[in-house]
């Protein structure tokens, strides 16, 4: 167990801020990360911030691809691609194609401090890392590969409550992890459920409901294969449009014909002729 030593005295008078944290430091002596403040303070995604220092922590020779990292953090998989690729556009991270000494060609990921320094050899890794490629003059590095830029936009233009749907699979089903890419090809047929009028919830018990328990594809083609042979909704029936209430039958005072009103009463002819026989007294 590493040995501690606090540098920190809690006392109210000890120049501490009356607001804002107030910071109990501890000297440590093992297990602990050295992490730039441009890192550690680095605005926007906290995902991105975290995946950095939890890559940083980790001893050289770690698997960092995005299942293992799916499998240490609760974000999934478009969350952790997309901190990756924020960092390596950052110059932070980098992935090369490096010729094995058996032939073999292998990605090998390298993770820098501080973007555009001076690599400083590792003695649990491989001796003399390459230097990372110099960030332009906006302070990014060089653009990604085209087909990483298009996925990206393709992402960006997909419906977005359509992709949060599929990304929220994988709380049901651990298994239903789903790439840029797929979540890109799928989306446009969970918006077409969700125009029929499905709610959210209702495509997500779809999706899962009765699963097998051994995938024989992946899971973005059982995904795919149940949006496209599950029928839709039927619409709903239009609302009927309503009609004016008939009066009931009544029979006239006057001629006891059978006519349509309200009250009971004279009907039509007999008001009339009634009303004719008035206007005739009147005038003699």
């Amino acid at each position: 167990m590493a040995d501690s030593q606090s540098n920190a005295r809690l006392r109210a008078d000890a120049g501490a801020p009356t607001t804002g944290v107030i910071h109990v430091r501890t000297r440590l002596t093992a297990d602990f990360t050295v992490v730039a403040n441009a890192l550690a303070q680095r605005r926007g995604s906290a995902v991105t911030v975290g995946v950095a220092v939890y890559i940083l922590s980790l001893p050289s020779g770690t698997p960092v691809t995005i299942a293992a990292l799916c499998a240490h953090f609760t974000e999934g998989e478009i969350l952790i691609s997309r901190a990756l690729r924020e960092l390596e556009a950052a110059g932070y991270l980098e992935r090369r194609r490096e010729r094995m000494p058996s032939g073999q060609i292998r990605t090998r990921t390298y993770f820098y401090d501080v973007p555009g320094g001076t690599p400083q050899p590792d003695p649990d890794g491989p001796p003399d890392p390459p230097r990372p490629r110099k960030p332009s003059a906006a302070g990014q590095a060089p653009a990604v590969s085209a087909a990483r830029e298009s996925s990206s936009v393709a992402l960006a233009e997909a419906d977005p409550q359509a992709v949060a749907v599929l990304a929220s699979l994988r709380h049901v089903d651990p298994r239903l992890v789903l790439s840029e890419r797929e979540a890109v090809r799928l989306a446009p047929a969970v918006t077409a459920w969700l125009a029929a009028g499905v709610a959210p919830a209702q495509i997500t018990r779809t999706l899962t409901a009765g699963l097998p328990d051994r995938f024989l594809t992946r899971p973005a083609g059982l995904l795919a294969f149940r949006l496209r042979e599950t029928p839709l909704p039927a619409p709903p029936p239009p609302e009927p449009v309503g009609r004016p209430a008939v009066p009931p039958f009544q029979t006239c005072d006057g001629c006891d014909r059978a006519f349509r009103a309200p009250q009971p009463g004279r009907c039509r002819d007999c008001r009339d002729h009634h009303r004719a026989g008035e206007l005739l007294l009147a005038a003699g």
